[in-house]
């Protein structure tokens, strides 16, 4: 593994761990800033909001990497995020805390320079698996981070705020000293302004295809992993009385399988079964597992889940693979925008359906909420047919 894949890796890492901090204890804060004890409605329009700014952002930061190379997007983007946790820590007033998430949303749209950074230095057949280990790390920083911050908060709700700014601060000298360049861009060539419109990449990507079942498959799959985010803590506090330590622990055992299963499995499964197989294996996995925990009436069934809910993961880096095929390497910043925005599009409606309905069926059977979110994950297998496999499927041993 090169000096560069390392390094913007750990630099994922980072970043999932900061913004993993503040997961458990964000009902809890919204209720102390708030002074309101309803807080999912709340919730839902802050995390829409959040996922907002990300599909604004993505493709406009997107573009200025293919434009003026990766690490100075990075750089502005990572020294935002540190100043805006800072004040998010002691933001006094409701108005400044929604402030501050849409702040955070903008500067968390650095994800898709990530991918583009990783597309750079890989050959496609290094894209797979290298993309699975993207989403390992990931996975890994919230293993970290929403147990870190699940400890912080019941010590001080804010703790985890100045925590995620001073990861941030550590990441952008990750960046400035030891990142590398992989795309130094075309600062002389003539810039289009029009190009920051943040629909525009989305236009010019329905043009291919073969991309289009590919990115209605990255919505659905997105739009029902925002329920995690949105009713995970809630849920564990309805149904089973648990602390922010307990959620943070949950989520952590949570990203242990996850990031195992993505970095050891993703690429094993892809040269075995094809991207298509794979996709379609891990989206078998994670439905089985929300029908599962919609049923569940202990927690012990959360952790025991884990697992399963991990061999779901191996599908998104297969999709991710899948789709850098279909364009050429100096298009590649502004397809990882595009998917990051859909990402965030997915990411600012599903908030707030989950949320309604996890309000709605809270005080009878909330668990039914996962079994909604499995029956909408049933809408991508049609899509399946429409993807095209881009190589055969090789045995485990000419790898």
């Amino acid at each position: 593994m090169n000096k560069a894949l390392v390094v913007i890796l750990a630099a994922v890492t980072l970043d999932a761990v900061g913004i993993g901090l503040i997961f458990p204890i964000l009902p809890a804060l919204l209720r102390d800033v708030g002074h309101v004890n309803e807080v999912a409605t709340l919730l839902g329009l802050m995390l829409a909001l959040y996922a907002a700014c990300q599909f604004l952002f993505s493709p406009v930061l997107g573009v200025l990497s293919d434009r003026f190379g990766r690490r100075p997007v990075l750089l502005v983007s990572l020294a935002g995020a540190a100043i805006d946790y800072l004040i998010m820590a002691f933001a006094p007033q409701l108005w400044m805390l929604v402030l501050g998430r849409a702040i955070s949303g903008i500067t968390s749209a650095n994800m898709a320079v990530a991918t583009a950074y990783i597309t750079d230095i890989s050959s496609e057949e290094e894209r797979a698996r290298r993309f699975g280990l993207f989403h390992a790390m990931f996975g890994i920083g919230f293993i970290i981070g929403p147990v870190l911050g699940g400890v912080l908060g019941d010590f001080w709700v804010r703790a985890p705020f100045i925590a995620a700014a001073l990861l941030n601060g550590v990441n952008f000298a990750l960046a400035l000293f030891v990142l590398p360049e992989s795309r130094h861009g075309t600062p002389g060539a003539r810039f289009d302004l029009d190009t920051l419109n943040p629909f525009k990449p989305l236009k010019w990507a329905l043009t291919f295809k073969a991309l289009i079942p590919l990115m209605a498959i990255f919505v659905i799959m997105n739009f029902v992993g925002t329920m995690y985010g949105t009713i995970w803590a809630l849920f564990g506090e309805d149904s089973f009385k648990w602390n922010g330590m307990m959620i943070g622990l949950s989520l952590g055992a949570f990203g242990v399988f996850h990031a195992g299963a993505q970095a050891f499995l993703t690429g094993p499964a892809v040269a075995r079964l094809g991207e298509r197989w794979a996709l379609v294996v891990g989206m078998a996995c994670e439905l089985t597992a929300l029908v599962i925990l919609g049923m569940a009436t202990q927690g012990w069934v959360l952790f025991a889940l884990a697992p399963l809910f991990a061999l779901g993961g191996i599908g998104m880096p297969a999709l991710q693979s899948l789709a850098t095929t279909q364009v050429g390497p100096d298009k590649q910043g502004q397809l990882q925008g595009v998917l990051a925005s859909l990402v965030s599009l997915a990411a600012v409606f599903g908030p707030l359906f989950f949320s309604f309905v996890y309000f709605q069926l809270r005080g009878g059977w909330p668990g039914l909420t996962w079994i909604v979110g499995a029956g909408i994950y049933l809408l991508a297998l049609p899509l399946m047919l429409g993807i095209r496999r881009t190589h055969r499927p090789v045995p485990l041993s000419a790898e």
